[in-house]
């Protein structure tokens, strides 16, 4: 008979039955296989003929005193053997994956958050767990976590997107910074309106970047700035700014270490500068009830960091805590 045939149309339920097959074999009685298992010799021999019915042939030859495997049960034992040994090697692989993280994580995120804020945790995170990779991809791009093969990513967002979900990390706030010199040379703007009298260092993707958005309160302000440098990328605009070249869009996570420094300075600290590059940086993933413990502590460990990382008010820093 065509064993592999009827094997895979066997329902999933006799599992058991083949299982319970292969310890009586190995135990050479019911009563044994019983008394290991804790339950009945007619329950035992109850499984083991319905594994003989499911198959349509005689498996064991039974005797009052001991059990023989009948010709198509010697093969059939041998591929019951090879079932249970799968079976138990998943079950090994599935306790080893809950027991430890390890593997490689590929992660994506935008250039300057990977840089400034991802980068910097990394040492750490690979000391704390040696059984773990860490693949940072630096894109500004959409990436897709399917098509790119990544496990996780971090984009700058209002809310998760559809078929993913994720975790804040930190909101992402920005300033206008320029150095002491410069401002003693060319003055400090009071108010928004001011800038039109300063260069003034932008994105330069769109028109409406060099269109910068304030709030304070209830009142708002859009003022057209002008400036002879711009650069899509916040380290190039940093460094502008260092060079005395005017008064810099920054995000606070690029420009903090130089405010902390003294080495730039805060402009219209009063007011709430609103940059289209906004929101939270959210860490995203698929929808899984079983995260890869490579996952789950590398989220964990990144949650951990970034809530003591310290954040803007109104010029000032202060403890954030991701919701």
């Amino acid at each position: 008979m065509d064993l592999c045939a009827v094997s895979i149309n066997l329902p999933l339920s006799l599992l058991a039955e083949m299982v319970m097959f292969v310890k009586v074999v190995e135990a050479g009685s019911f009563s044994e296989v019983a008394r290991q298992l804790g339950t009945s010799p007619s329950a035992v021999s109850r499984s083991v003929s319905r594994l003989e019915k499911a198959l349509a042939i005689r498996l064991l030859q039974r005797t009052t005193r001991k059990l023989r495997l009948s010709d198509d049960g010697e093969e059939v034992f041998k591929r019951c053997c090879e079932v249970a040994g799968a079976a138990q090697s998943v079950m090994d692989l599935s306790g080893r994956f809950t027991r430890s993280a390890e593997g490689l994580i590929r992660i994506s995120v935008p250039k300057a958050v990977g840089r400034y804020v991802i980068h910097p945790h990394m040492p750490e995170f690979l000391r704390r767990y040696p059984h773990v990779d860490v693949q940072l991809i630096l894109e500004d791009r959409y990436v897709d976590l399917i098509d790119d093969n990544v496990d996780l990513s971090i984009r700058i967002t209002d809310q998760p997107p559809p078929g993913l979900v994720g975790r804040q990390l930190f909101p992402i706030e920005h300033v206008l910074c320029a150095t002491p010199a410069y401002l003693a040379e060319h003055g400090t703007p009071a108010e928004p309106e001011d800038l039109r009298g300063h260069s003034c260092i932008y994105l330069g993707e769109t028109p409406a970047d060099a269109r910068w958005k304030f709030k304070q309160g209830a009142r708002s302000v859009t003022v057209g700035v002008r400036g002879r440098y711009a650069a899509n990328h916040t380290g190039v605009r940093l460094d502008a700014v260092l060079q005395h070249l005017g008064i810099g869009s920054l995000p606070y996570f690029t420009a903090r270490q130089a405010l902390d420094q003294g080495l730039i300075v805060q402009v219209l600290p009063e007011w709430s500068f609103i940059a289209s590059y906004h929101g939270g940086a959210w860490l995203l993933h698929a929808p899984s009830r079983y995260l890869p413990p490579k996952m789950r502590v590398f989220i964990d460990y990144l949650v951990e960091q970034l809530a003591q990382e310290p954040t803007l008010e109104m010029g000032r820093t202060q403890d954030f805590r991701p919701s």
